[in-house]
């Protein structure tokens, strides 16, 4: 199960408290506490691990390590261990409580959302020639509380939409090293998976019904992964009875999450033509061109149509490297 939006409680760690000790040496005497360690901070850092958020299913609130209390002896408490969280690249932090957002966007990106607290003095530093044997101290001052959703966007170069079982598994699968589950009913599958064809990313984009977009069948749960891809292939089956009205149930749905989905470069493909008698096909690409569409029929097991499409993934991958 894929976790792509999650809400946790992250502390940074407490600042040590100074320590209030004298030296027992003679002729050295005065005062020899050393000062609290500071807090752990706490980061945020960008991993291509797609299921990172999984990490949190189960645990919620994360906390860096407090800072340790001075000691005798000039001794300084120990600074506390940083925390850092992988977040899959692509992932939206959305502040509870300033509201403020903020991206993720490429591996190893590190962003630090809170310090620790700061440790506090020990007596040796509040030591003068009116003070010389101080018993001040400083308590440590405390870390900080927040609270932080983590929405996940998957950015892709390709996105791979289409009603349930249209084909869009098997197309990944052919063309990627991805391993999708592949089976003749709806909703085969249940969450974004990615595969890369050299360098382009492909992300197959779970089955979309009418009404997704207010929250029916897989609901816009997944809609959101479609909005950092730059190129759409649109999947319509070929043992579909009108193609052009599966082609629009789509379009508006895409329409009504977000208009600037519809401004993206799309490519259209009728699959599963090796189900289909020639002359029906014929005549479902005709139905499609009616409404403004020029339709690529394919089969994945088509030695021939696997070279056409990878010849127009190879011309995508060449305009990617000239942007």
């Amino acid at each position: 199960m894929l976790i792509d939006d999650v809400t946790i409680k992250i502390t940074s760690g407490h600042g040590g408290k100074g320590a209030v000790a004298f030296n027992k040496n003679l002729m050295s005497l005065g005062p020899t506490g050393g000062s609290g360690g500071k807090g752990g901070d706490v980061y945020l850092e960008g991993t291509s691990d797609l299921s990172a958020l999984n990490h949190f299913r189960y645990k919620k609130e994360l906390a860096a390590e407090n800072g340790g209390d001075g000691r005798s002896q000039f001794r300084d408490g120990r600074d506390g261990k940083d925390i850092v969280l992988p977040v899959p690249i692509g992932t939206l932090i959305h502040d509870i409580t300033t509201n403020k957002k903020f991206e993720i966007l490429s591996v190893k990106e590190k962003v630090l959302i809170m310090r620790g607290g700061r440790g506090g003095k020990g007596n040796f530093l509040f030591r003068s020639s009116r003070n010389i044997s101080p018993r001040q101290f400083q308590e440590g001052l405390p870390g900080k509380i927040l609270g932080l959703r983590l929405e996940l966007k998957l950015i892709a170069d390709i996105g791979l939409v289409g009603l349930p079982n249209v084909g869009k598994s098997s197309f990944l699968n052919a063309f990627t090293n991805a391993k999708s589950k592949v089976a003749n009913y709806r909703f085969t599958t249940l969450e974004p998976n990615l595969g890369v064809y050299y360098e382009l990313i492909l992300a197959d984009i779970p089955g979309l019904i009418e009404g997704a977009s207010t929250g029916k069948g897989l609901g816009i749960k997944f809609l959101r992964h479609i909005d950092r891809v730059k190129i759409l292939f649109h999947f319509i089956s070929a043992e579909a009875e009108d193609p052009a009205a599966d082609y629009k149930i789509i379009r508006r749905e895409l329409d009504a999450y977000n208009k600037n989905l519809l401004k993206k470069k799309e490519y259209v493909f009728l699959t599963k033509s090796d189900l289909v008698p020639e002359k029906e096909i014929e005549k479902k690409i005709k139905l499609l061109k009616k409404i403004g569409l020029e339709a690529l029929s394919i089969s994945v097991i088509s030695e021939e149509d696997i070279e056409r499409i990878k010849k127009l993934l190879n011309d995508i991958k060449k305009e990617k490297e000239t942007d």
